[in-house]
């Protein structure tokens, strides 16, 4: 900031307070640093027991100093001259501690003054003001003397900033920004993008005098560019500030409904209300377009059934377009009437004829099973036995439920089949083959 700049600005203006606040922090940072060169001078000029003056860099417009560094006490006069030596015609000033009577010299410009110790203060210094400066010190009973340098500097413009251009596509389109200064130390200038202090890397260049920045790509998160320079006091002075504008998206395509749709199918009666909302989000705002069955339909991000019909069943898609940007994304819905589900009999069913016949069938079988059972049951495990006899000739064989008793002839059968073929043993122990 330029201390004329300050002078421009109408007094107690928010603007003059702010740029106030600035010119103080620059004059006590100055100050500061001056001191510590002073000090570090200070050390060395108390080693070599000899007076010397500490100069720092001064800028146009603000007060310089020339310190006086290990002066012994009871000096009588210091005089100051323009130049490397202490003549007569190069005396800016001299001043007599004892009676603090000072005079002028043939190079005193109303600006310079003499402190009680001796330093030499130039107020509201010029670029013509560099150079050298001699100093005669008179302690009475020697004389000592000191040559310093003093270098005033031009108050540095603020650096300028330009770009080829503020509107860029996200992740597609380079950006190249210049930063105009006069400043030829490539270490003192920097650039800065969303408030940080930037190098180069994948994303960015920064040519090697580094007055050139190129943004490969940018982001919407990209807000701000600016570069910045440090000047002769270590201060730094940034640019104005570049806002991008960034244009992005559509990323995606939000589809809603009522009712609600499952699946990309709105089931919906005809006579009943529909409604389709397509959102997104990009920069500019996104067009729309929605297509019914293959033909346009409407350009705006809704549609509105409130009684639907016939014709408006079928296939609708929203695409969503950034111009800009040249993205597009689309999404699909069909409207149609509820699916019926039929209804699934899980029982089993005869018809009249058949269910007699079934009927008939099993009790038939049952009967079957029933006579084989008996039969199995009366052929293994019946214990009647046939006891003979004679009568009329003819031998007689009788069953019996109960045991034999002794002496009865008893029939064992043999053999299996039809023909039952049985041996029966008489009562006198002789057996005969019968057949029944």
């Amino acid at each position: 900031m330029d201390w004329r700049t300050l002078a421009s600005v109408p007094r107690k203006s928010p603007a003059w307070k702010t740029r106030r606040k600035e010119w103080t922090r620059v004059e006590a940072e100055w100050m500061k640093r001056r001191g510590q060169a002073s000090l570090l001078a200070w050390g060395i000029c108390q080693a070599s027991g000899q007076i010397s003056i500490i100069s720092s860099p001064g800028i146009e417009g603000y007060e310089a100093l020339l310190e006086l560094q290990n002066v012994p006490e009871g000096v009588q006069e210091y005089s100051w001259h323009r130049g490397a030596n202490d003549s007569a015609d190069s005396m800016i000033v001299s001043y007599q501690p004892p009676s603090h009577a000072w005079q002028p010299g043939p190079m005193y410009s109303s600006r310079e003054n003499v402190t009680v110790k001796g330093h030499l203060v130039i107020k509201d210094s010029l670029l013509n003001d560099t150079g050298s400066y001699t100093v005669r010190v008179d302690l009475g009973y020697e004389t000592q003397r000191a040559t310093g340098w003093l270098e005033i500097h031009q108050w540095e413009d603020d650096p300028g900033i330009s770009a080829n251009t503020t509107s860029v596509v996200e992740y597609r389109d380079p950006m190249a920004v210049f930063c105009h200064t006069n400043v030829t130390d490539a270490t003192r200038i920097q650039w800065y993008v969303n408030a940080l202090n930037v190098s180069s890397n994948e994303q960015m260049t920064i040519s090697p005098d580094r007055k050139t920045l190129i943004l490969h790509q940018l982001s919407r998160y990209d807000f701000t560019i600016r570069c910045g320079i440090e000047n002769v006091l270590g201060f730094p002075q940034k640019s104005d500030i570049i806002f991008p504008k960034v244009f992005y998206g559509p990323d995606s395509v939000l589809l809603r409904t009522k009712p609600s749709k499952f699946s990309s199918v709105l089931a919906a009666e005809v006579g009943s209300a529909v409604q389709l909302d397509c959102t997104s989000t990009s920069s500019p705002g996104p067009t729309y377009r929605w297509i019914h069955n293959g033909s346009f339909l409407s350009s705006a991000a809704s549609l509105n059934f409130s009684s639907l019909t016939w014709e408006q069943m079928g296939k609708y898609r929203c695409i969503v377009e950034n111009p800009v940007a040249q993205l597009s994304f689309y999404r699909d819905i069909r409207i149609q009437r509820p699916r019926t589900i039929p209804d699934i009999r899980t029982g089993f069913y005869l018809s009249g004829s058949l269910l007699v016949f079934v009927i008939g069938m099993t009790v038939l079988g049952g009967v079957y099973l029933c006579g084989v059972l008996i039969y199995f049951l009366i052929t293994h495990f019946s214990t009647r036995y046939l006891s003979l006899g004679v009568k009329g000739g003819a031998l007689l064989g009788v069953w019996t439920q109960k045991p034999a008793p002794p002496g009865v002839g008893v029939a064992e059968r043999r053999g299996k089949g039809q023909a039952r073929n049985w041996v029966v043993r008489d009562p006198t122990g002789q057996t005969h083959r019968c057949f029944f």
